[in-house]
């Protein structure tokens, strides 16, 4: 038993032990006042008016009795007649036949006689107050004849409300004593509504005692229809009242079945809910929530267990968006249901299979022995599902990249190794998919640096760490500068210079490349703006800006373009965008529109790096395209390769049947400058001509105009001055 209950029983003995006292000290004030009446009563008004009055109250109304709803207690319309006894007669009278009246209503509720007492010990008490409170409002002579109107409904209403006060009050502290419970909740509950008696009781007998001087003696024999129609009225509520309880009991019963068969349904929801929260809701397989507490109690075992072990494999199916796209979501479904239960039948009844969304599952494999166990079970899931689906009359083929993360890495936290799985699932598809690799520290090194080359990239653009280079781009039938091509560069606070190779995929991937894409077309188009202002002899240049794959998928692309050649006031036809082969083809009818709403701005359009991608020649002809750029890695072994060149010269030849220009790129010998000019390749760039230099030493490079001319070229150097060179010489002059 706990100290709380055993204070509680304390506190209970002690309110039980106190109801005793309380009885018997209103019974001792009862006898008191009884005495009191007896030494002050007079004995000469004593007629048969009052003989009748009394034996009607101590007979008649002490036996008729209404027991209240709900409640242990039973109340009498005797009030009536001890409220009249106390108009008629005297204050001593009242107090005798409420004693009276008391004794034999007790004898009729219990045959304890402690109870008996106490019953007509409280119905004393109560006359007593209340002839003492009429008392100070009438007079000695409590005769409302001859009281103002006003005065007699104050004393009939004072009358009714102290004796109801007085007399509930007084049994409401027994109760509130012997239940425990406390006084206002007690009384209200009991004898709130009860009020009604003793109201209507006063109101009679202030009505007949008004009256009697007019009727006599029969004004008495009034009382009992009177009291008797007062007596079944309230009856008759009371019934009402009982009535009302049953219907809302039942009402009450009813609502607590209802609550019942509503608590049950919300606990079916409830297991529903968990098993919703906790599992996926396509492949019914546990989800990455019910994974990760898996993961937290196999880490937990491997603290406690030296020789325990155990290994995460994250999967990521390879190719599935083309399956999504060229078969339909429907079709996408069907193949992730179908590898989930291959999953659940290549794996053991320990471990656990999970999907964690899209086309990425991982699987638990608890209680290895060592690393090849993880490894004969990737081999075996590879296996498995490169093996070909049958899915709504069509075969689908498909493999998982897959990553291995082990627990003797040392992990605290199931997001950790999760990350590590997935960290080593990406060099797996950078390998060329369809393989697996193990994770080691440097695979989170190398992620680490790309999380904080990431944070940087977004930095340098807010900070203006960018800058952009210039790389000439050469008429190879004149040998004169035609025009430039801008390349972004990044000057890191701390880190130096960062090579364009390192941080251009990482925008690409965070789409950071839009906004940059954007800055270099605005400042390129300014700088070659300025030059062409500087000199009318720069008219003619143009101007080449790669555009990147995410930056084609924008909407409002061509509206951007439009906003930023008016903003740097850049003669349309002098920009040309270069967009390289793979990312056209890659969905090659949207291409074409977005290339045609350039193509109407007055610009011109490029295809990089043709020849390395897998363009389709029928789509070639479609695009609004003005210039073929040939790879350098044809270019750079024209000479140790005649096949290398015949793919030169075909580009060249195909570029001319569809009316376009020849860029060759990676230009860096003087033997390539001839063979290119043998080919009629109207255009070079690279670094036997320039290498990329900024803005300063290009413009000082506009000013040499260097001749590029092959015949004037001498045969004994193997390159031109480069750009660095005729800056430094325009300095010293």
């Amino acid at each position: 038993m706990g100290n709380k209950q055993v204070e509680d029983n304390k506190k209970l003995k002690g309110r039980l032990r106190l109801n005793k006292p309380y009885m018997w000290l209103i019974n001792v004030l009862g006898g008191v006042a009884c005495l009191f009446a007896l030494l002050h009563f007079p004995s000469a008004q004593v007629d048969l008016r009052f003989l009748l009055l009394a034996s009607l109250t101590v007979i008649v109304s002490s036996r008729v009795s209404v027991r209240i709803p709900r409640a242990n207690t039973t109340i009498t319309v005797s009030d009536a007649f001890i409220f009249l006894t106390m108009l008629l007669y005297n204050p001593e009278a009242a107090i005798l036949l409420a004693a009276a009246e008391g004794t034999c209503s007790g004898l009729r509720l219990s045959k304890t006689p402690r109870t008996v007492l106490f019953n007509a010990g409280a119905m004393t008490c109560s006359t007593f107050l209340t002839t003492s409170v009429l008392h100070l409002i009438l007079g000695p002579q409590f005769d409302l004849r001859h009281q103002p109107y006003s005065i007699a409904i104050a004393a009939i209403c004072v009358m009714g409300l102290v004796q109801y006060i007085a007399n509930t009050g007084l049994v409401a502290v027994c109760l509130s004593l012997k239940s425990d419970q406390p006084l206002w909740p007690t009384w209200s509950k009991h004898y709130l509504w009860s009020s009604v008696t003793y109201f209507a009781g006063a109101a009679v007998a202030g009505l007949i005692a008004s009256s009697v001087g007019m009727i006599g003696l029969y004004a008495v024999l009034l009382t009992i229809p009177m009291i008797s129609i007062l007596y079944f009225t309230y009856y008759k509520y009371l019934e009402d009242i009982r009535a009302t309880a049953a219907q809302a009991e039942q009402a009450e019963r009813e609502r607590a079945e209802a609550e019942h068969a509503r608590a049950e349904a919300e606990r079916e929801r409830a297991e529903q809910f968990r098993y919703a929260a906790f599992h996926d809701a396509l492949t019914n397989l546990p989800n990455r929530a019910l994974l990760t507490e898996n993961l937290k109690a196999v880490i937990e075992r491997a603290k406690q267990e030296a020789d325990y072990q155990f290994a995460v494999l994250f999967l990521d199916l390879d190719r599935f968006k083309n399956i999504n796209d060229s078969l339909g979501h429907t079709i996408g479904d069907q193949l992730l249901v179908t590898i989930a239960r291959r999953l659940e039948h290549s794996v053991r009844e320990t471990d656990t299979v999970a999907r964690l969304g899209g086309d990425e599952f991982a699987i638990l494999l608890n209680g290895i022995k060592h690393s090849e166990d993880a490894i004969q079970m990737t081999e075996r899931i590879q296996k498995e599902i490169s093996k070909p689906f049958s899915l709504s009359g069509h075969e689908v083929f498909t493999t998982p990249s897959t990553g291995i993360a082990l627990s003797v890495t040392g992990y605290d936290d199931p997001d950790d190794i999760l990350r590590d799985a997935d960290t080593a699932m990406y060099h797996a598809k950078e390998r060329g998919k369809a393989c697996y690799e193990m994770f080691d520290q440097s695979m989170h090194a190398r992620a680490v640096n790309l999380l904080r080359l990431e944070t940087d990239l977004r930095r340098a653009l807010e900070r203006e760490e960018f800058f952009v280079h210039y790389q000439p781009i050469v008429s190879l039938e004149t040998g004169t500068l035609s025009g430039f091509e801008a390349l972004v560069r990044w000057q890191h606070p701390e880190r130096g210079f960062i090579s364009p190779a390192e941080f251009v995929s990482v925008a690409e991937d965070t789409r950071l490349i839009i906004p940059l894409g954007l800055w270099v077309l605005r400042e390129s188009c300014r700088q070659m703006c300025q030059w062409q202002w500087q000199s009318p002899a720069n008219s003619s240049l143009i101007l080449s800006v790669n555009l990147s794959g995410k930056q084609l998928t924008q909407p409002d692309l061509v509206e951007q373009i439009e906003v930023i050649l008016k903003e740097t006031h850049l003669n349309p036809r002098c920009l040309k965008l270069e967009i390289t082969e793979s990312v056209v083809m890659e969905n090659a009818e949207s291409a074409i529109a977005m290339l045609q709403g350039l193509k109407a701005l007055g610009l011109q359009l490029s295809i990089d790096d043709f020849g390395t991608g897998y363009s389709s020649l029928s789509y070639l002809h479609r695009f609004p395209v003005d210039t073929l750029k040939i790879d350098r890695s044809f270019v750079s072994q024209m000479s140790m390769s005649d096949e290398n060149a015949e793919i030169v010269r075909t580009i060249k030849t195909l570029a001319s049947n569809l009316g376009m220009d020849v860029v060759a790129e990676g230009v860096e010998t003087l033997e390539q400058l001839k063979q290119l000019a043998a080919l009629q390749c109207e255009y070079g760039q690279g670094y036997l001509f320039s290498k990329p230099v900024d803005a300063e030493a290009a413009t000082a490079l506009l000013a040499k105009r260097p001749d590029w001319n092959v015949s004037a070229f001498s045969p004994t150097r193997e390159s031109f001055v480069p750009a660095r060179a005729v800056v430094s010489h325009l300095r010293s002059a």
